[in-house]
């Protein structure tokens, strides 16, 4: 029996839905060895260990702090591991024993929270840059998420892609029953959800919608998350240039969600980088067609199951948008393409391949 430590500290974020995902699924696979799952003090309570070999255990240590340097390690070197899984590439970098370290995507390298302190964001992209060069140099074995990731952070930092392995990801059906939204009850409306962060590319996709009411003047555009400065910042700019017929839904449900899944015209993903591009999965999950950008893994994980743009071109993400809601043959054929697509990826597979790279990793002297 071997001792892997799951350094999972983000557990309710889209990083924090693979993390859980692969900790479901090993639990389920992995009788063998004893796991140590570290997780936010906050986070402790929303999670219970199916199968006696997995342990929780509280990990106070922030992000890109001294404490994460120091602390951190202390509490790794007292647990005794033989394999650590850094779930993200924040991580002391003096813990030198066996580790494997997964990188979602290098975005935060590229795109600035606008709402944040500048100054303070290009330090941190600094940080975030020379860590992920330092880890990725050092460590024998890397998960990605995807080729173009795998291809990408190679290039950035400068090794060989043979040090990757993709795992790549899934999405899961929501379970809770549709529940419908009053207010777009009998309405067209295309839809996004996620968080309105710069490279999600929403402006765009709101000078996008503004060109379609030309000539569909009742469509509406449902922008669906949890509001925080950001996405104010969207509503304020969208306001500011007289654009009606979007609906800010703040925080669904996962049964509102459904329903918008259920009964949108199409699902639009503007994104500008994706490292893996989960919510165009879980959109043909329910039946939603899937109008993409072409940029970074989408492609490559979408495949034939959705109609693209170039997401720097308002008219042409107009165009194919247009082109969708215009078309049944074209809806009908991305909706049963989307079907097949889905069944191939697998949370169950994803925590397969990652167990048989801890056996490599632990096999090796």
């Amino acid at each position: 029996m071997s001792k892997i430590v799951l350094c999972s500290r983000e557990w309710n974020t889209s990083t924090g839905r693979y993390v859980r995902s692969l900790v479901e699924y090993l639990q389920k696979i992995d009788h063998k060895n004893q796991y140590v799952i570290l997780m936010k003090p906050e986070d402790l309570a929303t999670w219970e260990p199916t199968n006696k070999n997995f342990l929780k255990m509280a990990c106070p240590y922030k992000d890109y702090t001294f404490s994460e340097q120091v602390g951190l390690k202390k509490q790794l070197d007292s647990l005794n591991a033989d394999l650590v899984h850094f779930t993200m590439a924040q991580q002391p970098l003096l813990y030198k024993k066996k580790a494997i370290t997964t990188i979602q995507d290098l975005t935060l390298l590229r795109f600035k929270n606008p709402t944040k302190n500048q100054l303070k964001m290009a330090i941190k992209q600094v940080v975030y840059g020379w860590l992920n060069k330092v880890v990725v140099r050092r460590q024998p074995y890397l998960i990605a998420p995807s080729e173009f990731v795998k291809q990408d952070i190679a290039k950035y930092a400068d090794v060989s892609p043979e040090k990757f392995f993709v795992t790549y990801e899934s999405a899961d059906p929501i379970k809770d029953k549709p529940e419908s939204m009053q207010l777009l009850r009998n309405e067209q409306f295309i839809m996004y959800i996620g968080q309105p962060s710069p490279h999600k590319n929403l402006a765009r996709l709101i000078e996008a919608f503004e060109i379609l009411k030309k000539s569909q003047p009742d469509l509406k555009l449902v922008l669906a998350g949890k509001s925080n400065p950001i996405y104010e910042l969207v509503k304020k700019q969208a306001e500011k240039k007289g654009v009606s017929g979007i609906i800010f839904t703040g925080l669904v449900s996962e049964g509102e969600l459904r329903w918008l899944y259920n009964n949108c015209r199409a699902y639009v993903f503007p994104s500008l980088s994706e490292g893996f591009g989960l919510p165009g999965l879980e959109a043909m999950i329910h039946n939603a067609p899937v109008v993409s950008s072409n940029a970074t893994c989408l492609p490559e994980i979408y495949a034939d199951a959705a109609h693209y743009f170039d997401p720097l071109s308002v008219e042409d993400m107009a165009e194919k948008i247009s082109e969708v809601l215009k078309d049944q043959k074209l809806r009908e054929q991305l909706i049963t393409n989307g079907k097949k697509r889905v069944k191939d990826f697998s949370w169950k597979r994803m925590a397969e391949q990652t167990l048989a790279l801890y056996n490599k990793v632990l096999e090796e002297k």
